[in-house]
């Protein structure tokens, strides 16, 4: 069954609010046994929109659903619920009702196309973790901005009661279908989805100001043909955070045939490709990634990249620092467009944001095959930095043609291990090579390394340590 929200009294006009007709239409299709909500061509202002099990929410062709302002529009978002798990990750991770549109334990859900998510009323900000050490928090190019500047970024909790920071977040859901739809400024989180089963994301066009996609703790996982811009932070991330109490996995995830940016906010939806700005909130080069980690108390298993592009973008990273495992990971025919960063990152740390006794986890099996970088903006080689006597195990990479930047002056000195520090390759400095830096590694095998671009003082490859095995480098 179709439900229409104008026939719930929705105005789609832009200046009603429409929370409550929507609302009502998914409650009359969940008592109905389920179905189709509609949201037909308009504008469509709401606050929270509370989905149901085994109902579609349906954005129409020239439907746009806009996230209510509460300064401006007489209303709040749901509140955060309780969560007495909150203590290892940051307040967005946290919490899934102050969303735009959240579900919880559902399942048979979708939301789909081919209309627009606008999140005008949310907010990319948010609280940090309340864990006592606070080591590893922030980016280390983080630590010259003023209180002021960290405020802003990191407000307190009360000012978040009534805000939205989500544009969609799920907990606990099974068979979820997200397909067809663009979003616009999604808040701190564009998609949460937390502890989810048989996920499915096809097709989104997501352009927004801080995080794209953020998968945390969920099994059986596809994310295919999806573009993603987010200048201000990652674009396609999977985590393994506490916030459901438990160290959950992140396992069975296939990321294919997406195309992931950081070109200026907005000038993806509209074409323009923009490039003015140069600089993230981390104050290092814009992000628009796709990664592994920071929150990594659970393990990573079985991860497949394939037939991606990731342009103006950080690159690939793959970091464990919370005494999670990540291995057999599979990385296939990834193309990267301006450089802004490492092309390829992988971080073994002991930051130890995790209950008491918590001790360094691995990263190991890791295939990297057919990966070709060009126009580097940034400075930095590929990087495999593990600890010492925690090294990183039985990395692979085959057929990898890369171009950089280049520019250090000097041959480089080595970098101090920074066990507890924030991952980002920047932490490092200037590496002692300019192409490929490995350092703490254990059976790493090389097979086709084509570098090229702008050589500088530092040796082009530098792999350092007792542990290394596998076979011999040879530069193509």
């Amino acid at each position: 069954m179709i439900f229409d929200v104008t026939a719930f009294g929705a105005k789609g006009d832009g200046q009603a609010l429409d929370t409550d007709a929507i609302n009502a239409a998914i409650s009359a299709a969940k008592k109905a046994g389920g179905g189709v909500v509609s949201l037909p061509e308009g504008r469509y202002l709401s606050f929270s929109i509370r989905l149901a099990g085994g109902v579609t929410l349906r954005l129409e062709d020239g439907c746009v659903l806009v996230a209510a302002d509460p300064a401006r529009h007489g209303g709040t978002y749901d509140p955060p619920e309780d969560n007495p798990h909150d203590l290892y990750q940051d307040f967005g991770h946290s919490h899934w009702r102050n969303s735009l549109i959240w579900g919880e334990d559902l399942e048979d859900v979708a939301v789909e196309g081919p209309g627009r998510i606008d999140g005008e009323g949310l907010t990319r900000e948010g609280p940090g973790s309340r864990w006592r050490r606070q080591a590893g928090e922030f980016p280390l190019s983080m630590v010259g901005l003023s209180a002021e500047a960290m405020a802003e970024l990191v407000p307190e909790r009360a000012a978040m009661i009534g805000q939205g920071n989500k544009s969609i977040a799920l907990k606990r859901c099974r068979r979820v279908r997200l397909s067809g739809f663009s979003l616009f400024q999604g808040g701190h989180f564009a998609v949460l989805a937390t502890g989810c089963e048989d996920l499915l994301i096809e097709n989104l066009l997501v352009d927004t100001n801080r995080d794209g996609l953020d998968i945390d703790g969920c099994t059986r996982v596809r994310i295919a043909g999806c573009r993603v811009n987010t200048p201000n932070d990652d674009a396609i991330v999977l985590k393994a955070s506490m916030a459901l109490g438990e160290a959950l996995p992140t396992q069975d995830v296939e990321i294919t045939g997406c195309h992931v940016s950081g070109f200026d906010p907005g000038t993806v939806l509209d074409g323009t490709l923009g490039r003015e700005q140069r600089i993230s909130p981390d104050q290092d080069r814009v992000t628009g990634r796709i990664k592994i980690g920071t929150e990594s108390n659970g393990d990573f298993r079985r991860i497949s990249i394939r037939d991606c592009v990731l342009e103006r973008s950080r690159g690939l990273a793959l970091e464990t620092v919370d005494g999670g495992t990540i291995e057999d990971v599979d990385i296939e025919d990834v193309r990267l467009v301006e450089m802004t960063s490492a092309p390829l990152f992988l971080r073994l740390g002991a930051r130890l944001r995790g209950p008491e006794g918590t001790r360094p986890g691995a990263l190991r099996r890791v295939s990297v095959r057919n990966l070709r970088g060009e126009d580097a903006f940034a400075d930095l080689p590929v990087i495999l930095a593990g600890l010492p006597g925690h090294p990183i195990e039985d990395v692979r990479l085959e057929n990898l043609t890369l171009s950089f930047l280049g520019g250090a002056g000097e041959a480089g000195v080595e970098p101090p291990e920074l066990e507890d520090a924030y991952p980002e390759p920047r932490m490092f400095g200037d590496p002692p090579a300019w192409g490929l830096w490995a350092r703490h590694v254990r059976g790493l095998a090389i097979e086709g390394l084509a570098l090229s671009g702008n050589p500088d003082a530092r040796t082009p490859v530098r792999i350092e340590g007792e542990d290394l095995t596998g076979e011999p480098f040879r530069k193509r």
